[in-house]
């Protein structure tokens, strides 16, 4: 069975930052590509950014220049680096991963995390 685990999601002051960590344990193989979501309060869950076993990635465009997404494919870890936290980043961020091929936007993936958290205060 695949878990997806999150961790890293907090309260912090907006200019601050967080590193949020993904890990994907059990039977997982041929990983194609593992994304951030998030999910703000009253709004539909949003591509962060995505990142392909190839190391392509992909921005939504509030969190290019902040935001570094990263994977350690050893390990079967995706990280969010967050910088410059803004008070509109506050969600709860989920990863995601798919083990076939779709394109790199493609909201299609075959395993979720429980989501981490982030609040970020004025």
């Amino acid at each position: 069975q695949v878990q997806l685990v999150e961790s890293g999601g907090d309260l912090v002051q907006a200019g601050g930052s967080l590193r949020l960590s993904c890990a994907a344990s059990g039977s997982i193989f041929n990983i194609n590509a593992m994304g951030w979501y998030r999910q703000g309060p009253g709004k539909q869950r949003e591509l962060v950014a995505v990142i392909t076993s190839g190391g392509l990635t992909n921005y939504r465009d509030s969190v290019k220049g902040r935001f570094t997404i990263s994977r350690d494919n050893a390990k079967n870890t995706v990280y969010l680096q967050m910088n410059s936290l803004k008070p509109e980043d506050t969600a709860v961020y989920y990863c995601a991963v798919r083990t076939f091929w779709r394109p790199l936007l493609s909201d299609e993936y075959n395993y979720w995390g429980q989501g981490t958290q982030v609040t970020v205060s004025s």
